[in-house]
């Protein structure tokens, strides 16, 4: 449940500008996910959402960007975000819920792990690239302890 709630936060909040937490939660209940302001509001945290000012006035939340605060640590994103990995080669394929995989792949790149060459992000998909296959054993082996997936 909780992956689906960040993925459906992660979501609302690309898709349109969302002011406040209170705004966000009833969103949220329309799409049928109840969330107490306690959670929501951790949830922001743990996501890395940040405010940013609207030119039209006040402020909405957004996911960062490379001009804006960091992305969370995959070690908060991976527990949250990651459902599947599997490898050939030096690729891996990770899967997450839907709208997530850009969120988890930028907090990648972001964290510059040595093996990772590069992300590629779908909505609920993203390609890993490592520099070899046993950097990709490396990766799926860290990133399944991370998330508590038997690899």
């Amino acid at each position: 449940m909780k992956a689906q709630r960040h993925a459906a936060i992660l979501r609302l909040v690309q898709r349109e500008r969302v002011h406040n937490q209170e705004r966000l939660r009833e969103i949220l209940h329309d799409e049928g996910i109840e969330v107490t302001q306690a959670t929501l509001s951790r949830d922001l945290r743990v996501l890395g959402l940040a405010k940013v000012t609207d030119p039209a006035g006040g402020s909405f939340y957004a996911v960062p960007t490379d001009h804006m605060a960091p992305f969370p640590p995959v070690e908060q994103l991976a527990a949250t975000l990651l459902l599947s990995i599997e490898g050939v080669g030096p690729l891996a394929v990770v899967r997450t819920p839907p709208g997530s995989a850009e969120a988890l792949g930028g907090s990648l790149d972001h964290a510059s792990w040595e093996d990772i060459l590069g992300t590629i992000a779908g909505d609920d998909t993203l390609l890993l690239i490592t520099r070899s296959e046993a950097a990709r054993a490396r990766v799926t082996r860290r990133l399944s302890e991370l998330a508590g997936i038997r690899s």
